[in-house]
């Protein structure tokens, strides 16, 4: 700003810069240490600070206040990432699975709890006379039967009053949409999660696009903090290189293709034969207990009591290690043969939960022919009872049967028959897995620690070893076991309470097993950084554990004496019963034609069209951006070129190139000329502008540069002189009184 009038500028200029030059005064005097703002500007970068690290806190309490990271982060440092991926997984399940307990828990269980008839109130609410000298019998208790079975923890306690306590909270409705809506809200979030998930991307580029590259540069993992851990993630690495370099060989090595084709046949038949074998044996095991349900408690012993869930829990655990056997025969890539396996498991798991549904629903069939005999008989001893009352004392006032809740005659309740079945399978399966943890890999790892000294041969080289973390089977089991949750949770709202407590125990169990007992795999590979792998088994099973509960609100009638829907003849009158009689009559037509079958069709054609619609243009922008790629290395390559002065690798143009006849109208590459001499004078000669192209040669897409205008030096330098003319003053130029400048605008 001092020195602004000495500029020789027009006015306008100069007034502009000053008036910038005055707002930056203005707003940074402060950091410049002068005038009043110096105290305000010094309180601004003492609060920005301040500001800056309560972020910085607050982000390290964030991170300080998720669920178990840092033990997380240990298991990952000793394991790698692969390892701590199933430990993630299961962390976001306990979280899902607390939001549906909180659905569960606060729109379901406490209205029932606080609003609702008391224990011993109602027939459903008590234990029958017969059953209550050994309803505190732990053998009873544990199979869920006397007080666990007359509880919240299942269907047949809750009412079926419409409104229930001084809110006249709707407790039938409420249980059908928290039923429905769960399985909404976890379809919601799993496909938001992979959606989020895709964000993230792969581990690198396209397969068989800079392979080495990749490896060599992408494949450590950085997470690793354990010598063990990393020694073996070398070897992994070292391996997978050696493994790129002989694929092709053993693509190109000749073998018996027919005994190959032979023994995979044979291993496909022999699993199948697995598979239908364990489907047979589930189904005979619950038709056997079909028939111990009818004989007492006191003739059935344990194994017989628990037959079903000791069974699928031995096919689980027995069925993983035989497929692995028998798949030695294929002779597959371990990647493949890691894919066969994990369906082939996945297959396992599927078959022997859909074998037991069919079967539960055989015996809810037998179930429901039963109440319908002992609702017949119990209208007809109502009726025989107000006819005789009526006629004995001639009134037609007649009181209800003075009979006590608990001397009611009742029926099976179908409902709660099933949600036991899902709750013992649940608690059977955790049994399993704790003690397979116990005594494969703990006591295991104690006898390979202590008895290696005095044994003869080498323990934890040889045979049994330490144990390694079985990622697949674990991640698996914990997908199906959340299967079984959402289709019991509507039998019984009290198993996600239990599903709850069982991720939490399993987190701090899996953790101290793995760290304590386990060993890193010889092959540590790094995860993928999204998890759409376990996502997207979790959405099919989500699917299909959809299913039975659809077919049961929509097909199957209620028990008449148990539950929040019996009176009703279907579940879902409900909500019809709600709608006729609590909304507005147009709402009402709104829903009917909305349910009408001409309308349902063609809406359903239309999102099969937006299906359609949607997976062509991505497929198009997949097209696009492949071509966008290509486009961007063949633009890499031409400037590789370019600078390396090499022959263009665009294919197109050396085809065009090619068609030439003998490339006649190419013009030939001109001569280059010497530079001309240079005669010694004070001027310096100026190159003609267009005279550095001199010498190009057109072929070869590169611009060379211009040669050196000056001659070569023959004389030593002497003292700089000034410039030639005036040399008072300015050099001439545009402006008032500058020489031979034009003249000014007027």
């Amino acid at each position: 700003m001092a020195t602004l009038r000495n500029k020789p500028w027009r006015m306008k200029r100069r007034l502009v810069l000053l008036k910038e030059s005055q707002e930056f005064v203005e707003k940074f005097e402060g950091a410049l240490g002068k005038g009043k703002g110096k105290k305000l500007y010094a309180f601004k970068v003492m609060m920005t600070k301040k500001l800056i690290k309560f972020k910085r806190d607050f982000e390290n309490f964030k991170t300080a206040c998720i669920p178990w990271e840092r033990k997380i982060k240990e298991v990952e440092s000793h394991f790698g990432s692969s390892v701590a991926s199933y430990f993630i997984f299961l962390r976001w399940m306990y979280g899902l699975n607390l939001v549906l307990f909180g659905f569960m828990f606060g729109l379901v269980v406490l209205p029932e709890a606080l609003m609702g008839l008391p224990y011993g109130s109602i027939p459903r609410k008590t234990v029958p006379r017969p059953e209550q000298d050994t309803a505190m019998d732990f053998s009873v208790l544990f199979d869920f039967n006397g007080y666990c079975k007359y509880s919240f923890l299942f269907y047949g306690y809750y009412d079926s009053e419409r409104q229930i306590g001084l809110l006249k909270f709707r407790l039938p409705l409420s249980y059908l949409l928290v039923g429905v809506g769960i399985f909404g809200y976890s379809l919601m979030v799993v496909i938001r999660t992979m959606a989020r998930n895709s964000n993230e991307g792969g581990d690198g580029a396209e397969e068989g696009e800079f392979t080495f590259s990749w490896k060599m540069f992408t494949s450590w993992d950085y997470l690793i903090g354990n010598p063990e851990t990393a020694d073996n993630k070398y070897a992994s690495i070292t391996t997978s290189f050696k493994e790129s370099i002989v694929d092709e060989q053993e693509n190109q090595k000749d073998e018996n293709i027919h005994l190959r084709r032979f023994l995979r046949v044979l291993a496909n038949f022999m699993i199948l034969c697995c598979l239908g074998g364990s489907g047979y044996l589930i189904y005979y095991v619950v038709k056997r207990s079909q028939e111990f349900a009818e004989m007492e408690n006191d003739e059935l012993s344990w194994f017989e009591k628990n037959e079903v869930e000791f069974v699928m829990s031995l096919l689980g655990l027995v069925c993983p290690p035989l497929f692995e056997t028998i798949a030695e025969l294929e002779d597959y890539h371990p990647r493949i043969a890691l894919k066969w396996q994990l369906g082939r498991i996945f297959a396992l798991f599927l078959g022997n939960l859909y074998t037991f549904l069919f079967a539960l629903f055989d015996e809810v069939t037998a179930k429901l022919e039963r109440e319908k005999s002992i609702k017949n008989a119990t209208e007809w001893a109502l009726s025989q009872y107000y006819s005789n009352y009526s006629s004995f004392y001639n009134t037609t006032d007649v009181p209800p049967p003075n009979v006590h809740p608990a001397d009611v005659v009742r029926g099976p309740c179908w409902e709660t028959g099933v949600g036991i079945e899902f709750v013992k399978l649940i608690v059977s399966d955790v049994q399993v897995s704790y003690l397979t943890i116990l005594i494969g890999d703990f006591v295991r790892a104690v006898v390979v620690r202590f008895l290696n000294y005095c044994w003869c041969w080498d323990l934890e080289a040889g045979f049994p070893s330490y144990g390694e973390f079985d990622i697949s089977g674990n991640v698996l089991g914990l997908v199906f076991n959340q299967g079984m949750i959402w289709m019991g949770a509507f039998y019984a709202p009290g198993l996600v309470g239990l599903n709850v407590l069982r991720l939490l125990t399993s987190m701090y169990y899996q953790c101290w097993a793995v760290m304590a007992c386990n060993v890193p795999h010889e092959r540590v590979f790094k995860a993928s950084r999204s998890n759409n792998f376990y996502m997207g088994l979790l959405l099919l099973v989500l699917f299909l554990s959809l299913l039975p509960v659809v077919y049961t609100i929509m097909t199957l009638p209620p028990s008449f004496d148990c539950g929040p829907f019996s009176g009703q003849e279907k579940m879902y009158d409900v909500v019809m019963e709600t709608i006729e009689q609590d909304l507005p009559a147009f709402i009402g037509n709104i829903f009917t034609y909305a349910t009408n079958p001409g309308l349902i069709m063609p809406a359903v054609l239309l999102m099969v069209l937006a299906l359609y619609y949607l997976n062509a243009v991505s497929k198009g922008y997949q097209q696009a951006n492949t071509d966008l790629k290509k486009k961007m290395q063949m633009a890499r390559d031409e400037e590789k070129n370019r600078r390396n002065n090499k022959d263009s690798t665009n294919q197109v143009m050396k085809d065009l190139e090619d068609l030439l006849p003998n490339k006649s109208l190419i013009p030939p590459p001109a001569e280059e000329e010497p530079p001309p001499p240079v005669e010694k004078s004070s001027k310096s000669t100026k190159a003609k502008p267009g005279s550095a192209g001199r010498g190009v040669n057109l072929q070869k897409e590169v611009s060379l540069a211009a040669p050196n205008p000056r001659g070569p030096v023959t004389r030593a330098p002497g003292p700089r002189g000034g410039p030639p003319g005036n040399t008072r003053g300015p050099p001439p130029g545009p402006g008032r009184g500058r020489g031979r400048g034009a003249s000014p605008r007027r």
